[in-house]
């Protein structure tokens, strides 16, 4: 087994995504045991990634459902081709019956797949993402557990229609709203906190591979001390990358609190969160520290 999860590891880095145990051992049991994942942590902590990384690892197509608010089955299910049903009623009304016509244009042919019958229906074994389930709504989340423990779905007029093919399934949550019991005993379930110093440094390097090694740990040094912050919004990796990114566009010289202010909307993306560094407070988060224990950067 632990040859397995090292493979996952070496496997999801050559994709882009640096895994450590934790996560590794989850995709592998998720992988071996066809059980959906479901994962859990802080925005912008790479638990979209893990199925785009898994995608491109397993060469597998990604089918992406994005939640929200309202979202409802003809968006994330299927829904009927109704201006085909009608051509057909059309070429055939005269001289058919009802249940006879009714059985035709209530044909597999007629349906719009959307993400979830796709994933099914697939020829393939694709990755289905669904992404922040917490955002949708409980009846919605109810819907999904035949899909979770079966791998099915069911449509009135067609009956239940087994996956093809098992999907593998991430959903991600960012905890806006308790999940139920039921959708967390249909999951192995994983969470993600924020990476420790030398992981992210390990993220920033495999993502910008060209980056300077001082300008990383000042990107990442920053990140980790925010984060200590009391901020409604505290950076994510996505916004470590970026600041990275914004310091080398700016100045290739030490991190100094003016180039820091300056990229500061790349890591903070809130009003009152960048109101409370203005003035002093910056300047005493950038002071000299030993963030990294040892760590040395590495490009």
């Amino acid at each position: 087994m632990r040859t397995e999860i090292q493979q996952i590891v070496e496997g999801l880095r050559e994709v882009g995504y640096v895994a450590d145990q934790p996560i590794a051992t989850a995709v592998h049991l998720a992988l071996a045991l066809e059980k959906p994942l479901l994962v859990e942590g802080a925005a912008g902590v790479g638990k979209t990634e893990i199925a785009k990384a898994l995608s491109k690892w397993l060469d597998a197509e990604l089918i992406r459902l994005q939640c929200y608010e309202g979202l409802d089955l003809p968006t994330a299910v299927y829904e009927w081709n109704y201006q085909k049903q009608l051509l057909r009623i059309r070429l055939q009304e005269n001289g058919v019956d009802h249940e006879t016509l009714e059985a035709t244009i209530f044909g597999p042919e007629f349906l719009l797949e959307r993400p979830l019958l796709r994933a099914i229906r697939s020829d393939e074994p694709p990755v289905l993402l669904i992404d922040e389930i917490d955002r949708a709504d409980e009846e919605f989340e109810a819907f999904l557990l035949e899909l979770l423990s079966d791998f099915q779905i069911s449509i009135p007029e067609l009956g239940t229609l087994q996956a093809k093919n098992r999907p593998v399934i991430v959903l991600t949550s960012n905890g806006t709203r308790e999940l139920s019991d039921a959708l967390r005993r249909r999951c192995l379930y994983l969470w993600i906190d924020y990476p420790d110093p030398g992981k992210e440094l390990a993220i920033l390097n495999l993502r910008l591979p060209g980056i300077v090694a001082t300008r990383a740990a000042e990107a990442v040094q920053l990140s980790q001390r925010l984060r200590g912050e009391r901020l409604s919004k505290p950076p994510g990796v996505a916004e470590t990358i970026d600041f990275a990114a914004a310091l080398d566009t700016l100045d290739d010289g030490a991190l100094v609190p003016e180039t820091a202010r300056a990229a500061l909307g790349t890591l903070i993306k809130d009003a009152q969160d960048l109101a409370q560094l203005t003035g002093q407070r910056l300047e005493e988060i950038l002071a000299p520290r030993d963030d990294l224990e040892g760590e040395t950067p590495t490009k």
